[in-house]
């Protein structure tokens, strides 16, 4: 924040989106390039070690839609794991906004289960998987498990921290113009925790991705992500295995990017953020 000569203060302002857009291109391209120097020109490693860009950019063409050992395979598990993941996704957001909901109106709820649930966060998701395959077997079933799982968690936290955090005022306006309960929990107290809830959401998404890939790995289920990092491993094919890890990334990227945009969106509207 600066000041005019009268002591207006008046905003900085950020980087436009599109110079933002130029220095990420230009850090991926630079990233290429040294890829591309340390395969193809010095060849500090063997290409079974480490691939080349051109060896990874043909798996992904074949495995989206060229021609070859992988073909379609990739597009394939792309289709199934997403399949999988908002499925698993959806689930755990409304079973997650139910249970934050009932531990943020009821505090004995909040302090045992909300406990509870903050230590199990703790565990990571591929520690559920053996668990899940021995309760549900070597099925679709242990792969929502494990999703669903990992999503509730941070989603039911958020709400009910969400909740929490709403500012006392709100509270006392509620309760003087008579709302009470649930009318109070869902007519001012949730309104008021949209912004944090959303950011909760984020946090769901990025859990329940890594937790859906990490269960496929596992669990020798359809065409999926998770399967083709297997058959890369069992083939010792790096550039399949390599190829799939972008491929997880930018889908990953932009499902995020979707969601923080939204989350931006909700912030600016509640005033939370200053359009520049």
């Amino acid at each position: 924040m600066t000041t005019t000569s009268l002591g207006t203060p008046t905003p900085v302002r950020r980087p436009s989106r599109w110079r933002m857009f130029v220095w990420q291109l230009l850090g991926l391209g630079l990233l290429l390039a040294l890829w591309w120097l340390v395969t193809d020109v010095l060849r500090l490693y063997p290409p079974y070690v480490f691939p080349s860009p051109r060896a990874v950019w043909t798996e992904i063409s074949y495995g989206l839609w060229g021609t070859g050992p992988q073909d379609g395979k990739l597009l394939a598990g792309i289709g199934n794991s997403l399949r999988r993941v908002l499925v698993g996704y959806v689930s755990a957001v409304l079973l997650g906004g139910v249970v934050g909901l009932l531990m943020g109106a009821w505090r004995p709820l909040r302090d045992t289960l909300g406990a509870y649930l903050t230590g199990i966060q703790s565990v990571p998701s591929i520690a559920f998987v053996p668990f899940a395959i021995l309760f549900f077997g070597l099925n679709e079933r242990a792969v929502l498990f494990v999703v669903i799982l990992e999503g509730f968690i941070p989603v039911a936290l958020a709400v009910s921290g969400a909740l929490m955090n709403v500012p006392p005022a709100l509270r006392v306006a509620g309760r003087t113009l008579g709302a009470r309960g649930l009318d109070l929990t869902t007519g001012v107290l949730l309104p008021s925790a949209v912004p944090s809830i959303l950011t909760g959401l984020r946090t769901a998404w990025s859990f329940a991705w890594r937790a859906l890939v990490g269960a496929e790995l596992l669990v020798s289920a359809s065409a999926s992500l998770g399967s083709q990092l297997e058959i890369g491993r069992n083939t010792a094919n790096m550039a399949l295995v390599i190829a799939t890890i972008l491929t997880i990334g930018v889908i990953g990227g932009i499902f995020d990017a979707v969601l923080r945009a939204l989350e931006t969106r909700v912030r600016r509207d509640y005033g939370l953020e200053v359009q520049q």
